[in-house]
């Protein structure tokens, strides 16, 4: 005889499925990003690369540091310009900070570092570039460094489909646990056995 819940349960199994899978199609690539990551992280020490250093040089034209701002502020866009035809340079909408004799722009982005600096008595502009390769630039996506708006909001997006993923799957879990009996073992396994590890191994 069929149970007069059954037709509740399947609607149930039916929508929990269908979330799940659109939940770990949306997450897939960002998940085994963030899983290679966390590996790679975790093991920084070992295979951390060489970083590369480019240094630049080159005179600044007096009539782009007339009239510079007296406080931190972007970079007229004059010398913007300058420097992205000179060295293309894209410092876009970042701060620099403007004394009396320099003007000095920090330029962080993911898997490296950078910095502007203009001498103002003479105009002389250097700039220093590091890059620590494609592995550094991965591990800093996955902590969100340096890497803007857009990426902060695509993490926070990633995150909440990861939940759904998981909330749906502990669904879809209650739901087929009377005919798999090891199902919440497990579940309780995969729950205690980090709870343990912190409490007696991570001081």
């Amino acid at each position: 005889m069929t149970s007069p819940a059954s037709p509740a349960r399947a609607r149930w199994l039916t929508t929990l499925h269908q979330w799940h899978w659109v939940s770990a199609a949306v997450s897939l690539v960002a998940m085994l990003l963030f899983a290679i990551t966390g590996f790679t992280l975790n093991h920084a020490a070992d295979i951390e690369g060489t970083p590369q250093v480019t240094q630049l040089q080159a005179q600044v034209p007096a009539a782009l540091l007339a009239d510079l701002p007296a406080d931190n502020a972007p970079l007229p866009p004059a010398l913007r310009d300058w420097l992205d035809t000179a060295w293309h340079i894209s410092t876009g909408g970042r701060e620099a900070e403007f004394s009396e004799d320099e003007v000095y722009l920090s330029l962080p982005r993911p898997g490296g570092d950078a910095w502007l600096r203009i001498s103002l008595p003479d105009g002389a502009a250097e700039y220093e570039r590091t890059d620590r390769g494609w592995i550094s630039y991965l591990n800093d996506l996955h902590k969100g460094r340096n890497t803007g708006a857009a990426w902060r909001w695509f993490i926070d997006i990633f995150a909440a489909a990861c939940v759904l993923f998981c909330a749906t799957g502990v669904g879809i879990l209650y739901l087929h646990a009377k005919n798999r009996p090891m199902a919440w073992p497990v579940l309780g396994l995969g729950l205690l056995l980090p709870a343990l590890l912190a409490l007696l191994f991570v001081h």
